[in-house]
């Protein structure tokens, strides 16, 4: 499990400068108002190959008097509470305000490991300005300029100390119980899928969105073989979200696809493919996990001979960078195919953690190159020399080759391809890596 490390402080000291940094993109918002970030931010980062969820806060008034300052209040209140790491930053050259006094106490209260930095230090006259904030009887403070990267290392190798090192084994382990993460946005049908997979009421259904509010994990058994089913929080768009604890779906989505073997990906057939739908497919991408597509409430819309023909083509269409992922066509109300996704479980997670030889691979790639072969340029050689399987969930291969700059991203897909049609991974994710040969990187 990842560790969650929460940036809290008043608004408008710099959470969403050091957020951007730490990601190394510009996700959140970044203007000199008070306020600019409303909603909770969320970010998978690394240090020191260290991985971290990073959540970016609006901002912390203890005792606020506008609506918007009470809803960024309660935010950061329900980050701190899911958070395991805590960075406190303070603005040096606002100084000390009764506001940070009363945070400091309050993070004190929570027993959790507090990183305490003061911002905006951008010369010797703020560093001394900074002696002030130790009247606060913090244990230690950090002087830090996030706009400018001086001493975000050093805070950032303390809390490196505390993170969660990601084992490898995991990868070369084989669960016998399939786990299996529901997700998508509210009101989709999560509770009602796995109340009728499960037989009974597990979770309250209801036509509220954001009625669940944290995973909820359940085992069971099928025909004799052991699941576990994690039910998540639905995920929405920020500007139509109204319930606080609601915001928090993202995460709770994304602790849920760190774990599962399978994710359920529901779709409602009434919608399409949302916006929103785009983005939790691309999440569900970016963590490797195959993915079953379920366009649910299918019973209440009006079909003809040609209806799933074109919805299949429109989902391909819209979700293009997911064109591998199977789709299932359920109501979760009435059990029509519930039954089918647990064959589709099974075959997909066998994909996902198949293992194959190098002999294997090799001989299949030597095959790919003879009918396609790659541009060489000024090589006499082949720029392919050969690949290996370096881990599963997903299936991940790394081609040795003369120079990677020289493999277009077209060939890539090809290569993608044919493993997919040589190896029988149809429908799960791929990842391949192009490294440099070591006898090359010798003789340069």
């Amino acid at each position: 499990m990842k560790t969650i490390v929460a940036l809290v402080g008043r608004p408008n000291v710099g959470k969403s400068t050091l957020f951007n940094r730490l990601c190394g993109k510009k996700q959140a918002i970044v203007i000199d108002e008070p306020g600019a970030t409303r909603d909770r931010n969320y970010a998978s980062c690394t240090w020191h190959d260290k991985p971290f969820t990073l959540i970016d806060t609006g901002g912390f008034e203890p005792a606020p008097t506008e609506k918007i300052l009470l809803q960024m209040k309660e935010q950061t209140l329900v980050a701190i509470e899911e958070a395991d790491l805590i960075i406190f930053l303070m603005d040096v050259q606002q100084g000390i305000r009764p506001a940070d006094e009363e945070i400091a106490q309050m993070l004190r209260s929570t027993g959790k490991h507090v990183f305490y930095a003061v911002n905006k230090v951008d010369g010797p006259r703020h560093e001394n300005m900074a002696y002030e904030f130790h009247k606060l009887g913090l244990p230690q403070i950090h002087t830090i300029s996030a706009q400018h990267g001086v001493g975000v290392d050093d805070l950032m190798d303390e809390v490196a100390l505390l993170l969660t090192e990601e084992k490898e084994e995991q990868d070369e382990t084989v669960s016998e119980t399939i786990k299996i993460a529901v997700i998508g946005k509210p009101n989709v049908g999560k509770s009602s899928l796995i109340n009728k997979i499960l037989g009974y009421e597990r979770t309250i259904v209801n036509n509220i969105p954001g009625t669940t509010r944290d995973a909820i994990d359940t085992p069971f058994t099928l025909q004799g073989r052991p699941y576990l089913l994690m039910d998540t929080a639905g995920i929405r768009r920020k500007n139509r979200i109204s319930l606080v604890l609601e915001k928090f779906s993202v995460v709770q989505a994304m602790k849920a696809l760190d774990r599962c073997d399978v994710a359920l990906h529901l779709i409602d057939a009434q919608d399409g493919i949302t916006e929103q739908d785009a983005k939790i497919a691309g999440l569900a991408l970016e963590k490797g996990v195959a993915t079953i597509l379920l366009v649910n409430k299918w019973d209440l819309l009006e079909k003809d001979n040609s209806t799933v023909g074109k919805y299949v083509k429109n989902i391909k269409e819209q979700l293009k960078f997911f064109d591998f992922a199977p789709i299932l066509f359920i109501s979760a109300e009435t059990g029509q195919r519930i039954q089918r996704i647990f064959k589709i479980i099974d075959e997909i997670r066998a994909e996902s953690t198949k293992r194959i030889t190098t002999g294997e691979l090799n001989r299949a790639m030597s095959a790919f190159i003879k009918k396609n072969p790659p541009p060489q340029g000024v090589l006499r050689e082949s720029p392919l020399h050969y690949v290996t399987q370096a881990a599963i969930k997903p299936p991940t291969f790394i081609f040795f080759v003369s120079n990677p700059a020289n493999i277009h991203f077209s060939y890539e897909r090809y290569l993608i391809n044919r493993l997919r049609e040589a190896f029988s991974l149809h429908h799960t994710p791929i990842r391949i890596f192009f490294r440099k040969k070591q006898r090359d990187r010798k003789k340069n």
